[in-house]
């Protein structure tokens, strides 16, 4: 198995998150929601999760992806 380093991680994980570009974002509720949908869902689950919605809505994931990237290089940048 390939090891991600931690900012795929991050970005999965925030993807997969409840999260949305609309909540009031902080660093604190952008790690929040990593660390709990890592703690639920796991990497290889918060990977499954992203792969299944670039399946079924690939423009809406793919914005997602992008606001994901943006928010954990932004917020998180010890994470890259």
């Amino acid at each position: 198995m390939v090891r991600q380093n931690t900012s795929d991680s991050r970005c999965e994980a925030l993807f997969a998150s409840a999260l949305q570009r609309s909540d009031a974002l902080s660093v604190e509720s952008v790690k929040d929601a990593i660390s709990r949908t890592l703690g639920q869902l796991g990497e290889a689950g918060c990977a499954s999760q992203m792969a299944q919605e670039f399946g079924d809505h690939p423009e809406a994931a793919s914005e997602r992806m992008h606001w994901a990237r943006e928010l954990v290089d932004e917020l998180c940048p010890s994470a890259s």
